[in-house]
């Protein structure tokens, strides 16, 4: 799977006590921005200009991205004092650097770090400030419209009218944005309240022209011409349901054929109103933590970790499926929690000391803090955990989504969007509790909670595949719906031979949207403001 662009970036650089390198007077800066999301090789994104003269320059040029949430992008800064005309940099001054993610950035949306030199020592007092924000339009129309005494385009019944609202184009085409659902044999039809985002409609400028057609739908295709009307946001944006505004439906051929021709009917806004919509990135730079909560399976099918075929066995380069599942997806989804601190339990073991089977256990061993320090820390409590588990069953989900369920409960105390879980469980095999883990999962579908199973070794995972909820929704063995597709899986057999970045680019593509359906279908607002006002 291709990772998604979830929105392009703009990143602003300024420096403080840059070295100076000229005799008689100031470093004449530059910086060099590279990027390294393949794990392979630097390239060059973009340079912004040269200030001459400045220790404590604030460059004008910015940097823009494109923001993927599921790849690591690591950024470098480099800084350079220009004294040619020549393009290549390395006869020139090198005054530091810095390295970092593109995920830290629009987490901290406000970065200040030492600069480096290339020995890793400081660069004198050198530092250099990165500031991040999201070049969107995030404000949405929504809109309430219905008609009356629409022309009847039909021998047989009624219309069957829709409404297209088109933007003008540069070069002055119309360009169609949105089209409502057909309201069936109706010439007074009221449509159901929609949304369109403001980029899209008028490219954020509320008098540009906006025309809206209404049709008789066929389903042949040949949709019949009803009228046309043309206004513009400045006008739209008053209209409520106290003082609704009207438009007159045109049809020019029949205008021009009839003298006493008046309208083919009325379109009524009832009510238009702008909104802001947050993005993700809008929750993630306006303070929301990303919470990242691992379970892993320990139940026997796995096979005895001291045995070369058993899914646990650590090979003599240190790693095995479910250490790689970890890390792969782990470095990713660090930059977003500022403490560090992951939460990581086992399931189906028999656990010391007195050999009870749980699946729900701290990796760590310890039920009062079960977490651990960054993602190497799970890799290290899993190691270390390894040897003084037996590895029993059955393969029982529920315990430990309820348990990370109760987590994200205890988050929606909060007024805002402060906290967003995300759960990976790696395993084996089938699940024994079906049921009970599809009841988890809808009732878990409520919360501010995300679920990534990635399915390690070969077995039959057409389970897993059901609770992904892509497949026409996931209901609880009530018949409950889930109100989100929360659930992601993925085999690892798919990544095998895959870069190492391909798996967690499959896993965390669908999370931003995720969240963004959570917060927005409670209405919650990010912490602060991530405009800054």
């Amino acid at each position: 799977m291709a990772a998604q662009c979830v929105t392009k970036v703009e990143l602003s650089v300024s420096c403080d006590n840059l070295l100076d390198k000229d005799v008689g007077s100031k470093s004449d800066p530059l910086c060099m921005l590279l990027m390294n999301s393949s794990g392979q090789q630097w390239f060059e994104i973009d340079r912004t200009e040269r200030i001459k003269n400045c220790l404590s320059p604030k460059f004008c040029k910015k940097f823009v991205i494109d923001y993927y949430f599921e790849v690591v992008q690591k950024l470098k800064f480099c800084i350079y004092d220009i004294d040619n005309k020549t393009v290549d940099l390395s006869d020139d001054d090198f005054l530091g650097e810095f390295e970092c993610t593109l995920g830290q950035v629009v987490a901290s949306k406000k970065l200040t770090r030492p600069l480096l030199l290339r020995n890793g020592k400081p660069a004198g007092k050198g530092s250099i400030t990165i500031s991040a924000e999201e070049i969107k339009d995030n404000r949405v129309a929504q809109f309430e419209v219905e008609a009356r005494k629409l022309d009847n385009k039909d021998f047989f019944g009624k219309s069957d009218p829709y409404l297209e609202f088109h933007k003008q184009s540069a070069d002055g085409r119309w360009q169609m944005v949105h089209r409502t659902e057909v309201i069936k044999n109706n010439l007074n039809p009221v449509w159901r309240p929609f949304k369109i985002p403001l980029q899209s409609l008028c490219n954020g400028d509320m008098d540009q022209k906006i025309r809206v057609e209404c049709y008789d739908y066929d389903s042949d295709g040949s949709h019949d011409l009803i009228g046309i009307f043309e206004t513009n946001m400045s006008k739209l944006k008053d209209a409520s349901r106290n003082s609704p505004m009207e438009f007159e439906c045109i049809n020019e051929k029949k205008k021009q054929k009839k003298k006493s021709y008046r309208n083919s009917g009325v379109v009524s806004v009832k009510q238009c109103q702008i909104i802001k919509e947050y993005s993700f990135l809008d929750y993630i730079m306006g303070g929301c933590q990303m919470n990242f909560v691992v379970g892993i399976d320990f139940t026997g099918s796995n096979g005895d970790p001291h045995s070369p075929d058993s899914l646990h066995y650590i090979s003599p380069n240190g790693v095995n499926e479910y250490l790689t599942a970890i890390w792969s997806v782990g470095m990713v989804i660090q930059d977003y929690d500022t403490d560090k601190m992951f939460p990581a339990f086992g399931f189906g073991a028999q656990i010391p000391p007195n050999g009870q089977v749980s699946h729900e256990f701290p990796i760590n061993f310890n039920p009062s803090n079960p977490s651990c320090h960054g993602i190497q820390g799970i890799i290290d409590a899993y190691r270390l955990c390894l040897p003084q588990v037996r590895l029993y069953g059955p393969t029982n989900f529920s315990p430990i989504i309820n348990h990370v369920a109760g987590f994200a409960a205890a988050a929606t105390q909060q007024q805002t969007a402060s906290q967003y879980f995300v759960l990976m469980i790696i395993t084996d095999g089938v699940i024994t509790d079906l049921d009970q883990t599809r009841q988890a999962i809808v009732n878990a579908a409520k919360l501010p909670m995300s679920i990534i199973i990635v399915g390690v070794g070969g077995a039959d995972f057409s389970a897993m595949e059901f609770l992904d909820g892509d497949n026409g929704g996931l209901r609880s063995p009530s018949g409950e719906m889930a109100i989100r597709d929360i659930v992601q899986f993925v085999p690892f057999r798919n990544f095998a031979t895959a870069p190492k970045e391909a798996l967690s680019q499959s896993v965390l593509a669908e999370v931003p949207q995720q969240v963004v359906s959570y917060f927005s279908t409670y209405k919650l607002k990010p912490p602060k403001d991530p405009a800054g006002k």
